[in-house]
């Protein structure tokens, strides 16, 4: 590390659906060498100015010696990869040196003990932050929400909306107002933070050592079922009369979701996952208890249509 900034950064999966949004903005700031983690069998491509580390995920010495020499290490991994290989890469990037490590949680308030204890993310939140605790490096979280987009366009078991069929479930009265950020706002937001000086240089002004060991609440959105399905209309030039409306009471559909799971139904995971964060107790607001750090790093929120406008041209 060199004048309190962050010269090197490694990237985890960097061809995947949030760090191809991540390493772009982060190549825009010029400020950083960038080097993708990837397989040594990997036939993944990325952009020009992006090194390129082959590893063995198998011997920790090939990733120790892969992240050498970098000061923050950005984990990001499929859903199905196996267990044990996050605290595998945690524990190599703590042996190379690295002090700072963004583990693969991206997602609701890691503060929110409630929602952590009854929430089928929950154990994955626990479990990436103390997968970096242990090795001893430190970590930032990233606190984002759902990606609005890609959830938007997911489907019902989703945020509830099924867009093609032109079919919306609302939880509850869907009025309960959740923080959402686009993969964009999150790679905007990693490049920004990553732009600060390491340590306190002016004490007016922020430093990444603000977020050491804490998450990082950012947002594009506090919005409601309500408010998208607005949205899609405005956009769409429909009408509710154009839908089907349909209401769920969040609770049984998220315990129904739960019973799903038991019975081997992978696909229930989602809609378990996502009814939760809708509860109207406020669970998925956590702008309003914690604050977002969107001004601190200089990035805006975004504008709900046009967010919108970003999943209606992904629509075949």
């Amino acid at each position: 590390m060199s004048n309190n900034r962050v010269k090197k950064v490694a990237v985890v999966g960097a061809s995947g659906r949030l760090a191809s949004r991540i390493v772009p903005e982060l190549l825009k700031t010029g400020q950083h060498t960038i080097t993708a983690i990837s397989r040594h069998d990997s036939t993944a491509t990325f952009p020009d100015g992006v090194q390129v580390a082959r590893v063995d995920y198998e011997k920790e010495e090939s990733l120790v010696e892969a992240l050498k020499g970098h000061d923050f290490l950005i984990i990001t991994l499929g859903a199905r990869v196996p267990p044990t290989l996050h605290a595998s890469i945690c524990n190599a990037g703590a042996k190379a040196g690295i002090p700072y490590i963004m583990p693969n949680v991206y997602g609701y308030d890691i503060l929110n003990d409630g929602l952590n204890d009854d929430f089928v993310y929950g154990p994955v939140t626990k479990q990436g932050v103390k997968d970096v605790e242990t090795s001893g490096a430190n970590y930032i979280v990233l606190c984002c929400g759902f990606w609005y987009e890609w959830s938007l366009l997911a489907g019902e078991n989703f945020l509830g909306f099924d867009i093609d069929n032109k079919k919306a479930v609302f939880f509850d009265d869907g009025k309960a107002r959740i923080n959402s950020s686009t993969l964009t706002q999150c790679g905007r937001a990693i490049a920004a933070l990553l732009s600060l000086p390491i340590t306190k240089e002016d004490p007016s002004k922020p430093a990444i050592e603000d977020w050491k060991n804490k998450g990082l609440y950012i947002s594009s959105l506090l919005v409601s079922q309500r408010d998208i399905l607005d949205s899609l209309n405005r956009v769409l030039g429909t009408s509710d009369s154009d839908w089907t409306i349909t209401h769920e009471n969040s609770k049984e559909r998220t315990e129904s979701a739960l019973e799903e799971i038991k019975k081997g139904n992978f696909f229930a995971f989602a809609k378990a996952l996502y009814t939760r964060v809708f509860y109207p107790n406020g669970d998925g607001d956590y702008e309003s208890t914690r604050g977002v750090a969107n001004e601190l790093l200089g990035i805006e929120k975004e504008d709900l249509d046009e967010c919108t406008k970003l999943v209606l041209v992904s629509l075949p």
